[in-house]
């Protein structure tokens, strides 16, 4: 049985889709951006957690998170207030905080979501109004067969934890420690390079969006060519 059809406004655009789905795709899939970096398609509950994708509904008090607001019959939507984007620019500083913004030696230099969010948002990569956190770990970590992970890149927004735990192969990618030490993890198949499942997928990499995950294979490809 296919869902009721509802009609919303989003900055004064008469959008229809199905009731109860989710606010921030159906925004994506209508030319209506909304800076996202947590969200995945197909999320049965999304994490909310970059706190980007902030919007206003007419009778509903405070700022609302599009990817986890399901949508209803009348709902007035405004993505695009003062408030909000203040609201935003304060969450893309607090994420780009821990970040090296190392971008001409990065994998996904000009093609990063972050470097366009922070267009979007008419933010710098590099903050100046918060202290840099620099989070104590390696810039690189390679002992996964098939895989090349750059933790002071990692945004922590668990797209790849998500897609990793969705594909049938099995669960391979998980967070580790917590607070400022949380890091994405390898763990499964004990990372045996005859075995590991990962071979042949990489979707961990296609969702990143900042390649702090990549192929060894691309990677090396790309160090080689900066030399």
């Amino acid at each position: 049985m296919s869902a009721e059809m509802v009609t919303i406004t989003v900055d004064d655009q008469e959008i229809t889709a199905p009731a109860g789905a989710y606010l921030l795709p159906v925004c994506l899939e209508n030319d209506i951006y909304i800076p996202n970096l947590c969200y995945v398609e197909g999320m049965e509950k999304p994490p909310a957690s970059c706190r980007l994708c902030l919007v206003e509904i007419a009778g509903v008090k405070g700022p609302q998170v599009s990817c986890r607001t399901q949508i209803s019959a009348g709902m007035v939507v405004r993505t695009n207030t003062d408030e909000i984007l203040k609201m935003r620019q304060i969450a893309f500083r607090l994420l780009v905080s821990t970040n090296d913004g190392t971008c001409k030696t990065c994998i996904s230099n000009r093609n990063c979501e972050l470097q366009q969010i922070a267009k979007f948002l008419h933010q710098p990569l590099k903050t100046k109004r918060l202290r840099h956190i620099d989070r104590d770990y390696p810039e690189l970590i390679d002992d996964h067969p098939y895989l090349v992970y750059e933790p002071k890149k990692c945004l922590l927004c668990g797209r790849c934890v998500q897609v990793c735990s969705t594909i049938a192969k099995g669960y391979k990618l998980s967070f580790a420690n917590r607070g400022m030490d949380t890091i994405v993890s390898f763990f499964g198949s004990d990372l045996d390079p005859a075995s590991a499942d990962c071979k042949d997928c990489f979707a961990c990499t296609e969702v990143c969006p900042v390649g702090s995950l990549s192929s060894k294979e691309k990677w090396q490809a790309f160090i080689a060519g900066l030399k």
